[in-house]
């Protein structure tokens, strides 16, 4: 058995070992452990661990863990292995010292706070409460690692002003958003939504969603143009206009989520792991350890080895080497020819001495910015937390803006965000380039993960690593799981 000790973050497994934050999970690597012989090594080199696995796994980030655990959990091998002394990659979460190290910002000032009260992530993200990732946190039982609070406030930015995505239909006919026409016109198709189901064609009222463009959709249901924009961007969560000349059942599907969580929690559709999301890369390494997994931090991948046939059969490590029937990583560990860039992310993390303003004071909120809304293509992503979810000391809140650049200006790209923040104490800021795998992975046996995407959810990153799952074992994840079966987890 595993569980967590929640007064002092340590981990603990059943023989009461203990394991703090960011350090080793059980298996890992022996050194100096008595090395065995293959007749595979080439000359002078030595075993890499344990030498054969079935997968090996290259980088800690949250798609190569739950690939990991979910392959451990089928009776492979796995080794994996991560460059850094940390478990997370570019999703980690850091306290203050490491923060301002990575950004070369010297000693972080004592008026912020100790150190262990900060577990910023890099890669901020929340967690849609009934969305895809919670069904894998189920599926797996990574629950059990975790602790989750909801985000009190979901937000859309329009006209200049911060207002509240309303959270039922009912509340719908009390916002500021819309006149009243359009405010029962809005109830009528989230009443529509509500009631939707693909398999009951009863409850479709002559509309075929296969066919029907969302942009259809909306102007049956006489909804104004202001309308659409605010539903796609902060309810389905599209990212542009693209969605809206094709078939409205994805978007829908994605709305329909969007409600289900809200309905779920009442004050937002999200949730958020209490001490920062490194502990989700965490949660899948345990449970890849428990069934047997090896790790290694603080190992590079020197080369990944290729047979005639150019298929991946192993990685060297210095003067050792692991075999595998195939190699799982994201991006950074794979030569270039592997991948090719997709874009630029720019992420700015703000720390604040008071809540972002026109929120009603709320700790943790999300705010998104309809790229329309401020002339540009890509929406723009506003987020805070703060001690509540235990990623920050009292006092002081953590806001991240996010957007994909379209210029070459990161602070322009992602003013309209800085603007809503008030006074900022600190910033740091980011500019990410954006990775995807130019093949499969079948005939090269290299499965690439894709970079993480520029929202501050983990819908289409979920998308992403549904792919790579069905790529690397040839079968879908099954996700029929209900998301509401936790209620004593959360």
């Amino acid at each position: 058995g595993l569980w967590i000790c929640r007064l002092c973050r340590s981990k603990l497994t059943a023989n009461s070992e203990i394991l703090g934050p960011g350090s080793s999970i059980p298996n890992m690597a022996e050194e100096g452990a008595e090395k065995k012989t293959f007749d595979w090594l080439p000359e002078g080199m030595e075993p890499l661990a344990d030498g054969e696995y079935d997968a090996i796994i290259m980088g800690t980030g949250l798609k190569e863990c739950v690939i990991s655990g979910l392959l451990s959990v089928q009776g492979m091998r796995v080794l994996q292995m991560d460059r850094n002394n940390y478990y997370g990659a570019d999703c980690a979460s850091l306290n203050l010292t490491n923060l301002y190290a990575k950004f070369n910002a010297g000693a972080p000032p004592g008026s912020l706070g100790s150190n262990r009260d900060f577990n910023v992530d890099l890669i901020p993200k929340f967690i849609m409460a009934c969305g895809n990732l919670t069904k894998m946190l189920l599926h797996s039982k990574v629950t059990r690692y975790l602790e989750f609070k909801s985000i009190e406030g979901s937000y859309v930015y329009k006209g200049g002003k911060i207002l509240k995505v309303p959270a039922s239909p009912e509340e719908a006919l009390r916002s500021p958003l819309m006149g009243l026409f359009e405010k029962r016109r809005f109830r009528n198709f989230l009443l529509y939504i509500d009631a939707y189901e693909e398999g009951k064609p009863e409850t479709h009222k002559g509309r075929d969603l296969t066919t029907m463009t969302m942009k259809q959709l909306y102007t049956e249901f006489g909804l104004l143009p202001d309308t659409h924009q605010f539903i796609s961007h902060a309810m389905c969560l599209e990212l542009d206009e693209d969605h809206m000349d094709k078939p409205a059942l994805p978007t829908v599907k994605e709305l329909q989520t969007y409600m289900y969580s809200m309905a779920r929690y009442g004050t937002s559709p999200y949730i958020y792991p209490v001490y920062g999301l490194g502990g989700l890369p965490e949660g899948f390494s345990r449970l890849c350890a428990i069934h047997g997994g090896t790790f290694m931090l603080n190992r590079d991948v020197d080369e990944i080895v290729y047979n005639d046939s150019g298929e991946a059969i192993g990685v060297k490590a210095g003067n050792e080497m692991a075999k595998a029937k195939f190699v799982v990583g994201d991006p950074s560990y794979f030569p270039k020819e592997k991948v090719r860039e997709t874009g630029k992310i720019v992420r700015c993390i703000c720390f604040l001495n008071h809540p972002i303003p026109n929120t009603g004071d709320l700790e943790s909120v999300q705010i998104i910015i309809p790229g329309p809304q401020v002339g540009r293509k890509n929406d723009i992503f506003v987020c805070s937390l703060a001690n509540a979810h235990m990623v920050s000391a009292k006092g002081v809140y953590i806001a991240i803006v996010s957007t994909t650049m379209e210029g070459s200006d990161p602070d322009k790209e992602v003013t309209p965000g800085l603007a809503l923040l008030g006074h900022i104490m600190q910033r740091f800021t980011t500019v990410a380039t954006t990775f995807a795998p130019v093949s499969d992975g079948n005939a090269d046996k290299c499965y690439i993960s894709s970079s993480f995407d520029a929202s501050s959810h983990f819908e289409g990153d979920v998308d992403d690593l549904l792919s790579l799952y069905k790529r690397v074992t040839g079968k879908d994840l099954d996700m029929t799981i209900n998301a509401d079966s936790v209620e004593a987890d959360y």
